[in-house]
């Protein structure tokens, strides 16, 4: 279905929110919690999905809302729509402080982008919402990061959470390689995985981890200077929120 259009205004500089304004009867999704105000005339409602396919049967909203617990996100999504006779705003904000990113998704290749498992915020209604698994599961499993991923597919407006400062590269035909938790989203075709950083004493004494992601190709990348695992970290290197983001199924042992 093709996308609402809507208005929008990014507010703030280092802790940012993003202010959409609805036309009557035009709908925002996001992710449930993100609301940090809404005006008269706006309502909303919580539902098993992204609403993008309206004929989807029982079977498929519980197969979609169960693929969104994998990534770590709530199962459900939360729908604003402006009930009222003259425009509305409703504002978002990122659950920690960071930069946020607006997309228009129909400037994409493929109008799609991937987007790590935590940094989708809000987008028009319409965008399509889906996991997407690294093909190369052994790099998932022991990398910690790039496992499971989201898709953004649509014909409109996408907000992106980056932490941090955000950096935007546009590769051509080239590669990059990044620290694991610090990339935030990318153009579906790009090729990513999670390689090893080197040589064996490049790995346990250099600091900068066993792996880090790779991009290859030819797109646009958006990367965080501040994942939350390394500002939990900072904040508490000795907590026993260290490991979260950047943990792997084999632990942190690697860390």
């Amino acid at each position: 279905m093709k996308s609402h259009v809507i208005d929008y205004q990014i507010r703030g500089e280092s802790i940012q929110i993003v202010e959409v304004e609805l036309d009557p009867m035009e709908t925002v999704i996001a992710e449930a919690g993100a609301m940090l105000y809404m005006e008269e005339g706006i309502v909303f409602e919580t539902k098993m999905g992204d609403g993008s396919n309206p004929n989807q049967g029982l079977f498929d909203k519980l197969l979609s809302a169960g693929s969104r617990v994998l990534t770590g996100e709530s199962l459900f999504m939360t729908h604003f729509t402006n009930r009222g006779m003259r425009k509305a705003k409703v504002a978002f904000s990122a659950p920690y402080p960071g930069t946020v990113i607006p997309i228009d998704l129909s400037t994409m290749r493929g109008n799609e982008i991937v987007v790590q498992k935590d940094g989708f915020l809000c987008a028009a209604f319409g965008t399509k919402l889906s996991i997407v698994f690294n093909r190369r599961i052994g790099a998932g499993l022991v990398g910690g990061e790039g496992f499971i991923l989201q898709k953004l597919h649509g014909d409109g407006k996408a907000f992106v959470h980056a932490g941090g400062t955000l950096i935007e590269r546009t590769l051509n035909n080239e590669t990059l390689r990044v620290d694991t938790g610090c990339v935030v989203a990318f153009e579906s075709h790009i090729d990513f995985d999670v390689e090893t950083s080197g040589s064996l004493k490049s790995m346990m004494f250099g600091g900068e981890g066993i792996f880090l992601a790779t991009l290859r190709g030819s797109g646009k990348v958006w990367l965080q200077s501040m994942p939350i695992r390394k500002l939990i970290q900072a904040l508490s290197p000795y907590g026993r929120n260290r490991g979260k983001e950047g943990s792997s199924l084999l632990g942190n042992i690697f860390e």
